[in-house]
């Protein structure tokens, strides 16, 4: 009995003791709304503990992570861990791991710290994290980690965080997504028009395209006024001096934008990928997709030089450049404006008539093969269209693991060329090595057990740009129940892009395997970025209970619906009250209603439309108001809702009410012969609207009274860059020919003429 007892006083006194040894590390964070000026306007913005980006948090594995949310806006929060595992009721996702933490109030997350590595932590509530809610999240190895790797965990290092700023509220980026305005493509010049289709030799390149029902080929889908590193343009590193080493933890904390990053100093030695050891590789440049981090080794060559590492973004429309010593700035050369006629020609090559991609057989996967390469001029020509030949003639190298480029000296970029020096150290003038998966190996095993069963999923990634849409399997989560998984089992996951975007995928609460031809030392990842027409694998453990999200990381395409949800056992978080209620507000987020309106103040009348649509129903009007020769208005509206992948059909159901004052034996009569006596008219009808090739829509339309009615019509033919031209004609012989101006986001100069309006010219507003 005394044994017994004395037994339990001693496993006691060694709960105390490790209770007490225990090393909390704590951080109070203040978010609270704020005034920004990037780019000579003052906007509102988020800032955390008053700064933006939020503050580094750094911690040492084996530590307990307690960090005190204090929500001083006017509106609901939340904060994510990337890339942490933990319990799933700290994931801080809401309405799926927790409730929005309300205005006001305060919210304590608290979790053990069981990995070392470069991570980052933002806001999951709505829109957040495009206006200031990010930062870095450091995880520091113990002393006497067996995994040490001296010149590589012992030399200086220093965060390195990725972001962009727009001047617009997230909302109305989206919005403007979900409506088709083309804004951002004026502002980066990336419209495609007719006229720079001529210019360039690519008119059938264009009309096929067209053909094809595409928009204009990009990269990209937002235009920014500014790219930021560690909250700046530009940063500069003065303690280091000739032959110093310093590691930099990259972390792309970007809503939407990918970045190429280059080196002046020489070779980038890639260490460490999504928190995850990886060995060492030296490449002359890499591109980090949104939400993933790098860890790379830089060197300092010379004395008395500042060497610039340049983050450009993937469609060259700007770049933030931080500078690494102290003395004269040796600068990388500018990335070149991209060919996108010549892209746009390799798409249309890949993409069949009903939307699928076309992968013609080729194994591709890993971006060992870059779809965009003939889109970069730094590439000869001559290699530039080898890429092209080899999709187009099912002759890649399936052994290749790299892209050999040549890089050239253009220096068509705005970038302090008033103080470029080229010692050599570049990799300007020299065969250039680009990073892809494949190189990418653990330097460890990382296999999983051979005797736990195996759940295999196949996802499709689809989207729409017409409309915005963007879904796994065509359906977005609101049109998905939670995907169980049996704790314990292996999740194996087939991923095909089956669209013209790269999308980065990322996993909650997991590291996944990418099978990468590595075998027992396949990476290690949390984001996976997946390129057209690429088929990947990853796999991972579902040993941790709970809800875990799986969605791509660009800000807009998961609020446009492309995510899922693996409920790994039957977890009961207590945070969640009623869980089936939560989801369901959650999966409403993915398919949010855009409103869009626009009009046209005439000389000859008002006509304008307005519509309210989310992923899958629309619902729109249109007027008509004539001040001469018409002298009446006429109504339209339609109820309806997008059929297929593509969504290129939309039956609908519709009311027309429309006055004219006729002379006593004057008629309408269509080309049917069916006859309209009446000076007013309220009819409903049943139809749809067919987008044809060279985006032409068809509507057929039957009305109650037996009339039919058949139009064609087409609005933003783009002839240049900021011309664009519509047309309708319909069966009730009425058409309509417009040119419009556009001035700015949401005005521009309209002339028409119109068979019941006449000629007039006006002001044409959208919003």
């Amino acid at each position: 009995m005394c044994n017994r007892y004395l037994s339990f006083l001693f496993m006691l006194l060694l709960s105390v003791s490790a209770a007490l040894a225990q090393n909390v590390v704590q951080y109070d964070l203040y978010v609270t709304d704020t005034l920004v000026n990037y780019s000579g306007k003052e906007k509102h913005a988020i800032a955390v503990n008053g700064q933006i980006p939020m503050p580094t948090l750094t911690f040492t594995e084996g530590d307990t992570a307690e960090i005190v949310l204090h929500n001083q806006l006017k509106e609901s929060t939340s904060l994510h861990w990337h890339g942490v595992q933990l319990p799933n009721r700290e994931d801080g996702v809401p309405f799926l791991t927790q409730m929005p933490i309300p205005a006001g109030e305060t919210y304590i997350y608290r979790f053990p710290i069981k990995q070392n590595g470069t991570y980052w932590y933002h806001s999951h509530s709505g829109f957040q994290e495009q206006i200031g809610m990010y930062g870095s999240l450091i995880f520091h190895k113990q002393k006497g980690d067996t995994t040490f790797r001296k010149g590589i965990d012992d030399i200086p290092t220093v965060p390195i965080l990725l972001s962009e700023w727009t001047d617009l509220h997230p909302h109305n980026v989206q919005r403007m997504l979900s409506s088709g305005n083309d804004w951002f493509g004026i502002k980066k010049n990336t419209v495609q028009s007719y006229a720079e289709a001529i210019k360039e030799g690519h008119f059938k390149t264009k009309v096929t395209n067209e053909w094809k029902r595409m928009e204009a080929m990009d990269v990209s889908d937002v235009y920014y006024e500014k790219f930021l590193i560690n909250g700046t343009s530009e940063q500069q590193l003065s303690s280091f001096k000739a032959g110093d080493r310093v590691r930099l933890r990259l972390i792309n904390g970007g809503a939407s934008s990918y970045f190429w990053i280059t080196y002046a100093g020489g070779k980038i030695t890639v260490v460490a990928n999504d928190g995850n050891d990886v060995e060492p590789v030296e490449v002359d440049r890499l591109i980090i997709g949104v939400s993933e981090t790098y860890d790379i080794i830089v060197d300092i060559p010379d004395a008395h030089t500042a060497y610039e590492l340049m983050a450009t973004a993937e469609d060259r429309s700007g770049s933030a450049s931080i500078y690494i010593g102290e003395g004269i700035r040796q600068l990388v050369s500018p990335l070149p404006r991209l060919r996108y006629f010549e892209g746009m020609k390799m798409m249309n090559d890949m993409m069949k008539m009903n939307g699928d991609m076309d992968d013609m057989g080729m194994d591709m996967g890993l971006q060992k093969m870059d779809m965009n390469a003939v889109m970069y001029p730094e590439i000869p020509a001559e290699d530039a269209h080898q890429h092209h030949d080899n999709a187009t003639h099912q002759q890649e190298q399936k052994n290749a693991h790299h892209h050999v480029e040549e890089h050239t000296s253009d220096h068509s970029h705005n970038h302090h060329l008033d103080h470029k020096q080229h010692n050599g150290h570049g990799p300007s003038y020299q065969k250039m090595v680009t990073l892809n998966y494949a190189m990418l190996k653990s330097p460890h095993k990382t296999t999983l057990p051979s005797d736990a069963p195996v759940k295999e999923l196949r996802f499709e990634l689809t989207g729409n740009m017409n409309r915005y849409v963007w879904s796994m399997d065509n359906r977005v989560l609101s049109e998905t129940d939670k995907i169980p998984v049996d704790k314990g089992e292996v999740l194996r996951i087939i991923l095909y892009n089956n669209s013209m975007m790269r999308h980065p995928m990322h996993l909650h609460g997991f590291d996944f395997r990418v099978l990468n031809g590595q075998g027992e030392y396949a990476p290690l990842k949390n984001v996976l970025d997946i390129m057209p027409m690429e088929t990947d694998t990853i796999e991972f453990m579902a040993n941790t209970e709970g809800d875990w999200f799986f969605h791509c990381h660009i800000l807009y395409h998961m609020m446009a619906g492309m995510n899922r949800v693996f409920a790994v056992g039957d977890y009961q978080n207590d945070l969640l009250t009623n869980k089936e209620k939560a989801y369901k507000v959650l999966q409403r987020e993915s398919n949010m209603l855009h409103f869009m309106a626009e009009n046209d103040f005439a000389t000859n009348g008002n006509d304008g439309q307005a519509m309210l649509q989310n992923t899958r129903w629309s619902l729109g009007t249109e007027w008509r108001l004539g001040y001469h020769d018409m002298h009446g208005y006429e109504v339209e509206t339609h109820f309806g809702r997008y059929i297929g992948k593509m969504q290129w059909l939309m039956p609908f159901v519709g009311f027309d009410w429309r006055y004219r004052k006729m002379g006593h034996n004057e008629q309408e009569r269509n080309i049917f012969g069916q006859v309209n006596k009446k000076d007013n008219r309220s009819a409903f009808s049943i139809g749809a609207i067919y987008t044809l090739p060279m985006l032409i829509n068809f509507q057929a339309e039957v009305y109650h009274d037996g009339i039919v009615r058949l139009s064609l019509m087409r609005e933003d033919i783009p002839v240049s860059r900021r011309v664009r031209a519509g047309f309708m004609v319909n069966t009730d012989k009425e058409y309509m020919f417009d040119l419009r101006y556009i001035l700015t986001r949401n005005f521009g100069v309209r002339t028409h003429y119109d068979s019941d309006m006449g000629f007039g010219v006006g002001l044409a507003v959208n919003y």
